[in-house]
């Protein structure tokens, strides 16, 4: 068996780097609540972003996020991991028309309401070569998304 490697395998290959989460204005990457991301590639198929910094109450963190495109599903696949949380989110999703953001489709716990699920959309979105947001958004009883949280990236170096 041979992996094959496809134009949407390229789009994650953007990713790889050293990057620096910054807040809205400054650039938290250097204050004592910095996070860093390393992402690297398994020979274009498969890309892990592996990240660490602290949480807002001081306690040290870190995160696994990998992805691939799997031509046989014709999606994008992957999956979350972080030490502040049991829960593994697993993804699915695809390009966004614009071809600069990627939409993962999951589902975990409902933090508004204890005991249920909820789905949920990630969005990966590249502004330029060096700099990207990740933001994630909830579905509203009503159906439409409702965007919960924003970090913006920028590649070091």
């Amino acid at each position: 068996m041979k992996a094959e490697l496809t134009k949407e395998h390229a789009f994650l290959q953007k990713l790889v780097g050293n990057w620096k989460m910054l807040a809205e204005g400054s650039d938290v990457g250097t204050d004592e609540h910095g996070w860093l991301e390393n992402v690297r590639s398994l020979h274009g198929v498969w890309f892990l972003a592996e990240g660490h910094g602290k949480m807002p109450d001081g306690a040290d963190a870190s995160s696994v996020l990998t992805l691939g495109y799997d031509p046989a599903k014709g999606k994008y696949v992957g999956s979350w991991i972080g030490s502040m949380m049991n829960h593994m989110w697993v993804y699915e999703g695809a390009l966004d028309a614009d071809g600069r953001t990627l939409l993962l489709d999951t589902s975990g716990p409902d933090f508004e309401n204890e005991g249920q699920t909820a789905r949920y959309r990630e969005h990966l979105s590249f502004e330029d070569d060096d700099n990207r947001t990740f933001s994630s958004h909830v579905m509203t009883p009503e159906g439409s998304w409702r965007q919960f949280m924003m970090v913006r990236y920028r590649r070091m170096g």
